[in-house]
């Protein structure tokens, strides 16, 4: 199979991004980041942007889909896919090599899988016959046809489960190619379960005493309101619940630790059914830079 594009995946905290930096800086590569909260400027430190694990030997690997929108903006699996072929085609242009690079399931997913979302049409007669359910009904229907839902938000507000009901429907009946036929070299990194957590807790003790918060007082002081932070889930909403009083700071330390634990729990599911679904996952033990160079070269290049 003639392999045009390199997809670097994995839980958060298992060293992805310094890892596909590394790689796309060898073989002549740039970065598409797959990653739902990435795209926000000044959500830097929450999001793990980590922007100095671009620069390898002085030199600024090129990146993707970072920093593109206001925190203000939606951005979703529409969106995602389109800025995506759009960065895909560019870096194909100049004749070097696209990595896809994150771990948010549903993004990796709709590429490998290659979901065409074009193809949806709101039919009015669906979403006002579905407007006719309660939100728990709704909510219910949705996880029977998507059972590894992606995106708990989509239980929360009427119009998006409706839109991810319609989505999902019109996808189980008709997966339809992409106007850019892509064939991806996939890598998988992992770790322990116990080492992931490991990193996870040391992380948040260091981004929280490194300007985290700071990070999300200033969000709040551009005008992202609290109910905004809730939707952005996980070091925003934790933290925004902290400021407005509604936490402590040792009750918001251990939800936040325990709700990103899940949350890596969650990716390996999306991972794991991935591999059920016959995406061939070459695994690696931790962010191993020679063991995914050896991979690319003999798989990509072949």
């Amino acid at each position: 199979m003639h392999f045009n594009l390199i997809t670097i995946l994995g839980p958060t905290a298992a060293g992805k991004t310094r890892l596909s930096a590394q790689l796309a800086n060898y073989f002549n590569g740039e970065i598409i980041s797959a990653d739902s909260r990435q795209v926000y400027k000044g959500m830097d430190i929450g999001t793990g942007k980590d922007l100095n694990d671009y620069l390898i030997n002085g030199n600024k690997v090129p990146y993707h889909l970072i920093d593109i929108l206001e925190p203000s903006e939606e951005f979703n699996l529409f969106l995602f896919t389109k800025l995506f072929y759009q960065a895909y085609a560019k870096i194909s242009s100049l004749h070097k090599i696209p990595f896809l690079v994150g771990g948010t399931g549903l993004y990796l997913h709709s590429i490998l899988k290659k979901y065409n979302l074009q193809e949806v049409e709101f039919n009015k007669n669906r979403t006002e016959e579905l407007d006719k359910f309660t939100i728990e009904e709704l909510a219910e229907l949705l996880k029977t046809i998507n059972p590894a839902l992606h995106n708990s938000t989509d239980l929360i507000i009427k119009e998006r489960i409706i839109t991810a009901i319609i989505i999902a429907e019109t996808k189980n009946n008709k997966i339809c190619q992409t106007k850019d036929e892509i064939n991806s070299l996939v890598i998988g990194v992992r770790l322990e379960r116990e080492e992931i957590k490991k990193r996870i807790t040391d992380r948040l003790i260091a981004r929280l005493d490194n300007g985290m918060i700071e990070e999300v007082k200033q969000l709040l002081n551009d005008g992202i309101t609290f109910e905004r932070l809730n939707l952005f889930g996980l070091e925003y909403k934790f933290i925004g619940k902290y400021l407005n009083k509604e936490l402590s700071y040792d009750d918001m330390f251990q939800k936040l630790n325990s709700s990103i634990h899940n949350f890596a729990k969650r990716q390996m599911t999306w991972l794991r059914k991935m591999n059920l679904e016959g995406i061939d996952i070459h695994w690696i033990n931790g962010p191993d830079y020679d063991a995914a160079k050896q991979i690319i070269s003999q798989k990509y290049f072949s």
